[in-house]
Formats: C-alpha cells, sequence, structure tokens
C-alpha cells in the first residue's frame, strides 16, 4: 500500500469516527442494555413468567371467549402474536367482513397488548416500558418527529461504522497480529489509548462488523430502499411488495353462514406440537371468526438447537378440521425466511439464550471503550504546540462534550432503573411520558454540567463513581418495593427479574473497581523532563551545532 493511500485512509477512519462517535456510542450502550429488553420489562412491571415466548402454553379459548364478550368476534380476523418472552401477547382484531354488521357493531381494526392472566388490555403507551425505551433508542426511534428522520440517522450511523471498521482494519493489517499484543502502561497516552483501541478493536471485530453489516441491512433497508422499492417497481402500492414478500396474511372470504359453535383453537394449536415437538409457536391467526368458512394459521420456527434457520407453520379449515397446507420448518425453508432470519437473530442474539445475551453486552461495552479510546486518540495527537491555541481549546472542548455525554449514560440508566422502580406509575397515558422525562431530563443536566467542567478525568471519574453507587442501588430498590430481593427471585425461579437485578450488581461494582484503578497521570514528569533537557542544551553547548545535529530537540 502506498504512503498517499495509506495516508488517505487513516484520515477517513479517524474523520469517520470521529462524526459519529457520540451516536455510535449511544447506540451500542442502549443496544446492549436492549439485549435483556424482556428481562427488564419483566423486572419492571414485577410480572415473573415460567414459560417461554410460546404460544402453545396459552389458554387461547379462554382468551378467544373473554374478547368475544368484549368487543364481538363474529366475522372478524383475529390475531395473536409472541415475539417477545414476556407475559403479554400481542392482539390484532380486523373489523368485520360483512359490511352490514360493521354498520350495526361500528367495530373497526384495533391493536393492543392483554395480558392472559388478569386479561387486561393495555395500549403501546400505557404498556410502554424501560425495556422498550432502550430498544427503541438503540436506532434512535424517539427521534422520530419528521416521519423517519430518527432510524435514518442510525442507519447513516451504522452504514458509516461499518465504512470504519473496512478502513481500520485496512490501515492496521500490516501490524494487527503484532499489535494485539502490545501493551505499553507506562507510555504516553497516546500510546496508551492506542494499544487499547487496537487490542479490543481486534478481539470485538468480528462482533463489531456483525451488527454494523446487519445493522444497516435493518435500518437502511427499511427506511431507505423499502420506499425507493415501492415507488419505482410498484407504483407506490405498498399491499403489492407485501404479496410478493409474503408479509400479507393470505386472503380468505366469508361464506356468510355461522358455525354452531368455534372449534376449539388449543387443539389445533396441540396437533401442531405433536407434528414438531420443537417448534415454537409465535404467532395464531384466526380468519373469519365465528364462519363456516373460519380458517387457522399456526406459524412459528424451531429450536435453534434443533435447527437453526426454520421458520413454517401450518393453515386448517376450522370447519372440517382438515389441513389446507403446511410448510414444514424443516425441510421447507425459503431462502427469503432464512436470510431475514440469520440477519435478524444474528443482531438480536436471541438464539443462544442468556449465556450468548450476557456475551454480546459484554462486548457492547468493549466496543464503547474502543469508541471512548479512539476519541481520545484524536484528543492526544491534536493537542501539540504547533497547533494553534484556537484549535486545541475547540478539540478540548469538543472531547469533553462527547465523554460527558456518552460516559454519562451509566448514571442516568441507573438513575433511571431506581426512579421507575420507587416512583411506579399506573399503566395509563402518563407512563411513556413520565420514562422519557426522567431518562432524557437527568441526561440533559449530566451533560451540560459536566461539560462545563472542560475535566476529562473528573468526567470519567464521576460517571464511573456515581454509576457504581446507583448501580448497586437498582437491586435494593427493586427488594424495598416489591420484596423479590436478588436471592429469593433466585430460589423461586423468577429468572428475569435475578438476571436485571445481578446485572445491575455486577456493572456497579465493577465501574466502582475501575474508578478506584483510574488514576490521574502526573504532567509534572514531562515538562521536568524538557527543562532537564533544555538545562543540558544551555550548558556550554553551541545551540545551532545541537540544532543541526539532534533536530528532535526542536521539534
Amino acid at each position: 500500500m502506498s504512503n498517499r493511500i495509506y495516508n488517505i485512509l487513516f484520515h477517513t477512519h479517524t474523520i469517520s469516527g470521529i462524526i459519529i462517535s457520540a451516536a455510535l456510542y449511544v447506540i451500542f450502550f442502549a443496544g446492549s442494555l436492549s439485549f435483556f429488553r424482556d428481562e427488564i420489562v419483566g423486572w419492571e412491571r414485577n410480572e415473573p413468567i415460567s414459560e417461554n415466548a410460546n404460544l402453545k402454553y396459552l389458554d387461547l379459548d379462554h382468551v378467544l371467549d373473554t374478547l368475544d364478550a368484549r368487543k364481538g368476534l363474529a366475522g372478524r380476523d383475529v390475531s395473536f402474536y409472541k415475539h417477545f418472552e414476556e407475559r403479554r401477547i400481542n392482539v390484532n382484531l380486523s373489523a368485520p367482513k360483512d359490511t352490514t354488521a360493521q354498520k350495526e357493531s361500528r367495530s373497526r381494526g384495533e391493536f393492543f397488548y392483554l395480558d392472559p392472566e388478569t386479561l387486561d388490555a393495555y395500549t403501546y403507551v400505557t404498556s410502554y416500558s424501560l425495556g422498550e425505551f432502550f430498544y427503541r433508542l438503540h436506532f434512535f426511534a424517539q427521534l422520530n418527529l419528521w416521519g423517519t428522520s430518527g432510524y435514518l440517522l442510525a442507519g447513516f450511523v451504522a452504514f458509516f461504522f461499518l465504512f470504519a471498521i473496512v478502513t481500520g482494519v485496512l490501515v492496521h493489517w500490516k501490524k494487527i497480529v503484532s499489535n494485539l499484543y502490545v501493551f505499553r502502561p507506562k507510555a504516553s497516552l497516546k500510546n496508551i489509548w492506542t494499544d487499547a483501541h487496537t487490542a479490543l478493536g481486534v478481539l470485538g471485530l468480528p462482533y463489531q462488523f456483525v451488527f454494523a453489516v446487519t445493522g444497516c441491512y435493518l435500518i437502511i433497508g427499511t427506511t431507505v430502499l423499502s420506499p425507493a422499492i415501492v415507488t419505482y417497481m410498484y407504483d407506490g402500492d405498498m399491499t403489492m411488495l407485501y404479496d410478493d414478500f409474503g408479509f400479507n396474511p393470505p386472503k380468505i372470504a366469508p361464506v356468510g353462514q355461522a358455525m354452531a359453535s368455534v372449534p376449539s383453537v388449543n387443539g389445533f394449536v396441540d396437533q401442531v406440537e405433536a407434528k414438531w415437538p420443537e417448534f415454537d409457536v409465535k404467532s395464531v391467526q384466526l380468519f373469519n371468526y365465528g364462519d363456516q368458512n373460519m380458517h387457522a394459521l399456526i406459524e412459528g420456527n424451531t429450536h435453534t438447537d434443533s435447527k437453526f434457520l426454520g421458520r413454517g407453520g401450518v393453515m386448517y379449515n376450522m370447519a372440517t378440521g382438515e389441513q389446507v397446507y403446511e410448510v414444514n420448518p424443516y425441510t421447507e425453508t425459503s431462502y427469503q425466511d432464512a436470510a431475514a432470519a440469520i440477519i435478524t437473530q444474528l443482531h438480536y442474539g436471541d438464539f443462544g439464550g442468556i449465556p450468548l445475551r450476557v456475551v454480546y453486552f459484554i462486548l457492547g461495552l468493549v466496543t464503547c471503550f474502543v469508541i471512548i479510546s479512539g476519541v481520545l486518540i484524536w484528543l492526544v495527537a491534536r493537542d501539540k504546540k504547533h497547533v494553534s491555541p484556537v484549535k486545541r481549546k475547540f478539540n478540548a472542548w469538543l472531547v469533553a462534550t462527547y465523554l460527558a455525554i456518552c460516559l454519562s449514560m451509566l448514571p442516568v440508566s441507573a438513575f433511571s432503573f431506581i426512579i421507575i422502580k420507587l416512583f411506579p406509575l399506573e399503566f395509563d397515558e402518563t407512563r411513556m411520558t413520565f420514562i422519557y422525562q426522567v431518562f432524557f431530563y437527568a441526561w440533559l443536566v449530566c451533560s451540560v454540567g459536566l461539560t462545563a467542567t472542560k475535566n476529562n478525568f473528573f468526567i470519567n471519574k464521576f460517571c464511573l463513581i456515581s454509576g457504581g453507587i446507583l448501580g448497586l442501588a437498582v437491586p435494593v430498590a427493586n427488594g424495598l418495593t416489591t420484596g423479590n430481593w436478588l436471592w429469593k427471585s433466585y430460589e423461586v425461579g423468577f429468572y428475569q427479574m435475578f438476571t436485571v437485578d445481578f446485572l445491575w450488581l455486577v456493572l456497579g461494582a465493577t465501574s466502582l473497581w475501575v474508578a478506584s484503578k483510574v488514576k490521574k497521570q502526573p504532567a509534572k514528569k514531562a515538562s521536568a523532563k524538557r527543562k532537564k533537557d533544555s538545562g543540558h542544551l544551555n550548558s556550554g553547548v553551541d545551540k545551532e551545532l545541537v540544532k543541526r545535529t539532534i533536530p528532535q530537540f526542536y521539534n
């Protein structure tokens, strides 16, 4: 590689990293927490579940009877979805297909969340939680004030993150192995940050590359490419696109004759379970409820330990009990389903249980450190005498702002967990606003206050100590308000609650341990060495001769 190409790659790697550093840190920190989205939801609502996200464990017949009494299901399509490991299920009701019945009942399509144990219904706003908040924050959904601006920003960051990874590998290619084993804790600040940045960057490289690629696909593919394809290939008809890609449910028309009694949906789910024992039922769709042409479509995916990419389902005619068609998840998985499954499963890490998510979580925090170390390398490299004082002050202010925004996420997140638990609100329309206010106001105060100090060491130390103390207080707050102390949750099998409490316990203890190891590097050694060298130069030696023979003293 020529010096010109090397310099181009090096500078583009640096510039792209600096531009996206703060946003990328937010994505990885919030994304690391969102790996435990379902555990956080159960912990916050105090709703432990004993089974996994599988509809075959639910009494759907009882749920349907309740919904029929409340809303009237005759002639409607009813869909149950359970994509997350939480107690509540997603329910979607279509409007009645009979226009006469639709005018009489004035029923419209509805979407809500249902607790199958209490049969309470919730909207998206009233069901909002911290787990959902961090999940949405990691792709900036809260910024969608103008269409999909938040998604576009996340896609932009994911693309430039992929670019920074590729250029970083090309820049360090020749020394990528040797530098992995280099660590000089007693060297200069730049060398310390460079060693840490290179070593941890190489260790987390596969993880970071996977998330850059899958993030680009999931964000850019849905916010940029899909609208473009709809506009130029389908003349703006989104329904036609969904039909071609198999996203729309099948269209089954009613015959207008009511059934004497609706057959048991649980029985059809049991048939699927008997057909494929290692199969998780994720959705149950009922078409033309109560009509003679009522059908049931039961879909899901295989256990990842039996087949990594297995999606399928069965459709039944509920009036006759006959099987209409079947997609065997073990033998008939399409290329489209397999490609979508591998991208989503690699991105969400939902194929290896809690141990894999813990590994993803650790690698996510390692990536956060790589981002911060890259910013500090940039600052130290430009804190030189030949740089004008104005630029040096701007660089110092910029890095202090980056550190304040990024590092304060740890104490602010722990603070939000404590406030949500100590001051619980009813699941009403104010819940979503309350979570927003607690997190963003606390984040704003910390960011502005820490930036004003203009002291990177203080910012780092304060965030580590405050984050450690508040992190240790999270399981205490949960125990005081719910009585589910860490050891009690483990004993009774409430592993979701235990996971969140134990996670914050480890995070808090680790933060305090790291804070105890962080020492301010004395600035007097370097200046004393320069004075000593200057004294040697002034002790009866011709300065011009020294300048010609040892020019580094004058650079």
